[in-house]
């Protein structure tokens, strides 16, 4: 492997993103990751307005646009109420598979001159000290069918909420609360919501429930994208048979049973879990930064992950070159501060539309406001959106 001045490890779209903002900025940037690359990932396989956006200000939102197709807004159910909104201003999302968004964002990466090596599993970091401060010196990987150590003085990590660097180097943990996870699966024969037909085009829909959620939406190949979210109790069975878990889900589900009557499952069902994933506070390694769901992972129930993702990666890589120009001495706390203005706002979002879901009583207290001020729900499926982000 060629000398680099950055070693990113994950190609998705954190890694893709952060190596494709140094390497504009003139930085040797390698990119290393366990898959080949084009390679399918669990995801609801949209993109919303926000993201767009700040796709479009880092000039790649093209290809996701002539691959994608047009979300208008989104379905939002809970308690017996249904608020289907429109994004406002004329703001759109787009809905993509997730192995051709990351394709698209790879190959930018690429072109800007990043190399990139497939098949490489990053097992572990090698530290050492620099003025007396922690720092990475190489990485430990297994690459064509041998171990070997990889010298580096700069990484990005940003390689999933199941980071081996993260979770070996103590940076991340799995809260005792909530333990979610996820099945997801593609359905051919679907039928739209009556929304959509309205609204003109596609839309991504939120099946909000006491013990859970499903997230439905179309992709650009006619298929629709399943995906259940709920806790998972020690001891239970149901998740040995995915397939089985998600068909009951739908069939119990009144908004969504009659449009499945004629659905058939066009690929296996995922499981992925726990998803939470929480920062454990571990001091910081000089030449080290997270990002992405590396750097900490919270249920993507407004279909935000994209975006923590994107963003965060730019962020990242605006850290590292700040480093590699000026040390390593306030990159970090910058770094933190830069993330927290970012997106500490819908962290805390987030968080307290988690823990409505998890309550049956906000559930129906949050069904009664519905009913009286729709408009407080549609503002709800802006701010889902990033829309602010796009104005």
């Amino acid at each position: 492997m060629s000398i680099c001045d950055l070693l990113v490890v994950g190609a998705g779209p954190a890694g893709s993103i952060a190596a494709l903002v140094a390497a504009r900025a003139g930085a040797r940037v390698r990119i290393l990751d366990r898959s080949s690359f084009p390679r399918n990932k669990l995801c609801g396989d949209t993109v919303n307005p926000g993201t767009m956006a700040t796709l479009a200000r880092l000039g790649v939102a093209s290809d996701v646009v002539a691959r994608g197709i047009t979300v208008e807004g989104m379905l939002v159910t809970g308690d017996g109420v249904t608020i289907c909104g429109r994004y406002p201003d004329g703001l759109r999302g787009r809905s993509i598979r997730r192995s051709d968004l990351d394709w698209i964002l790879l190959r930018a990466a690429i072109e800007a001159g990043c190399e990139f090596d497939p098949g490489v599993n990053v097992r572990g970091a090698t530290l050492g000290e620099t003025a007396g401060r922690e720092a990475i010196r190489g990485l430990q990987v297994a690459w064509r069918s041998r171990s070997m150590s990889i010298p580096a003085s700069t990484v990005i990590v940003a390689d999933g909420r199941r980071s081996a660097l993260a979770f070996g180097l103590g940076f991340l943990r799995h809260p005792p609360r909530p333990r979610r996870w996820a099945i997801g699966a593609y359905f051919t024969g679907v039928r739209a919501p009556e929304f959509a037909t309205a609204a003109g085009g596609a839309v991504g829909e939120m099946h909000i429930r006491p013990n859970g959620y499903i997230g439905v939406a179309p992709t650009p190949d006619g298929l629709t994208n399943v995906c259940l979210v709920r806790p998972f109790t020690p001891g239970e069975t149901g998740f040995r048979d995915p397939a089985a878990m998600l068909q009951q889900a739908i069939a119990s589900e009144p908004v969504l049973r009659n449009r499945f009557a004629s659905a058939v499952a066009t690929s296996e069902s995922v499981v992925l879990g726990p998803l939470a994933v929480d920062a454990t506070g571990r001091a910081p390694i000089d030449g080290l930064v997270l990002a992405g769901d590396a750097a900490g992972f919270i249920d993507p129930m407004t279909g935000d992950g994209l975006q923590f993702a994107i963003r965060g990666g730019e962020l990242a890589a605006q850290a590292v070159l700040g480093a590699l120009a000026h040390g390593w001495s306030s990159t970090h706390e910058a770094y933190a501060n830069a993330r927290a203005s970012a997106f500490a706002g819908k962290w805390r979002f987030n968080r307290a539309l988690r823990a409505v879901v998890a309550s049956p009583a906000a559930i129906a207290l949050g069904g009664v406001g519905a009913r009286l001020a729709p408009a407080a729900l549609r503002a709800v499926i802006a701010r889902a959106g990033d829309c602010h982000l796009a104005a």
